[in-house]
Parts: structure tokens; C-alpha cells; sequence
């Protein structure tokens, strides 16, 4: 199955057009390679919680996107809002994909505790923020993609829960 995906890259100097986004495009090859997501959409926002929360609001309600992936706007710089506008548009929490990210991080640097990544769910689509850089995007991807697919299956009904054969749509 091709997830119908949304990659968001939100940078107030790549807005600009005074930095290269370079996490976003990598987000896209790395899902292209593993086959599974057809990305619908590439967008780039700066810094803003209001347009961040509006974009995320369209993408899920009105474009019907299976997963959202941002990237940027995670740690502690005073205009480091996705977490905040992630949170504010969610119907459900999903930590657990967040958390396994910052785990596996730490396994290569300290600074992983420093991201505020947030993961949730709004109605039917599946919202994980990314860190905004490359090698990090690189890294959590690699954490959480094999997973993703099942937690689609069940978000969707095509899968009833990790006991049970898949159900018929």
C-alpha cells in the first residue's frame, strides 16, 4: 500500500530563501526507496505556530494525508514552535513514536534529549515531527519507518490490532 504523504519543512531562514532545505528532500528520497508512501506534498513554512497549525489542519481534514512529516522547528531556539502546533491540532496523543526516536538517538549523541519532537494523531492521519537536520532525519527515520506501515494499517481499519489478520476494507 502507498501511504498518501506529507513532507513540511518549517524554517524561517529556508522560508527566506537564505538556506538550502536539504532535510526535506531527504525525507522524500528515503521514503521513495522504501516504497511504501507516495508523497502528495512538499511544503516549506517559516517558524509561525498559526500557519503551522493551519497547514497541518488542511493537509490532515481536507488533502486526507495518511502521515504528515515535518521537519524543523524542534529544539529550544526561541522560534521552535512545531511541537506547540503539532500538539494544538491533535485528536490523540501518540507518544510512543517520538519516544522510541529520542531513545535511539541517544544512542548516538546526548543531544537527543534535547528535541521536542511531538507525535500525534489528528482523526485519521499521523502527524511525527522530525529534527531539521539531515543526519537526524536520517537517524529517526530509520527508527521508526518499519513501524509506521502497521500503525497506518490500524489508524485506517485495515488492521484491527497486532493480534488479529488483517480485516477487508
Amino acid at each position: 500500500m502507498n501511504w498518501k504523504t506529507a513532507i513540511v519543512t518549517l524554517s524561517d531562514s529556508g522560508y527566506a530563501g537564505d538556506r538550502e532545505d536539504k532535510s526535506g528532500p531527504l525525507i522524500k528520497e528515503i521514503l521513495m526507496k522504501d516504497g511504501s508512501y507516495e508523497v502528495a506534498e512538499e511544503i516549506l513554512l517559516p517558524d509561525d505556530q498559526m500557519q503551522i497549525e493551519e497547514c497541518l489542519i488542511r493537509l490532515a481534514d481536507t488533502q486526507k494525508m495518511d502521515l504528515i512529516l515535518t521537519t524543523g522547528g524542534t529544539g529550544f531556539a526561541r522560534r521552535d514552535c512545531t511541537p506547540e502546533a503539532t500538539m494544538a491540532v491533535a485528536t490523540r496523543n501518540a507518544p510512543g513514536i517520538a519516544e522510541a526516536m529520542r531513545y535511539y538517538s541517544l544512542k548516538i549523541t546526548p543531544k537527543a534529549m534535547l528535541s521536542r519532537g511531538a507525535s500525534v494523531i489528528r482523526n485519521q492521519t499521523l502527524i511525527v515531527n522530525l529534527p531539521g537536520s539531515p543526519k537526524a532525519v536520517r537517524e529517526n527515520l530509520e527508527c521508526v519507518l518499519p513501524a509506521l506501515p502497521h500503525g497506518l494499517e490500524i489508524l485506517n481499519g485495515i488492521t484491527a490490532n497486532c493480534a488479529e489478520k488483517p480485516i477487508e476494507k
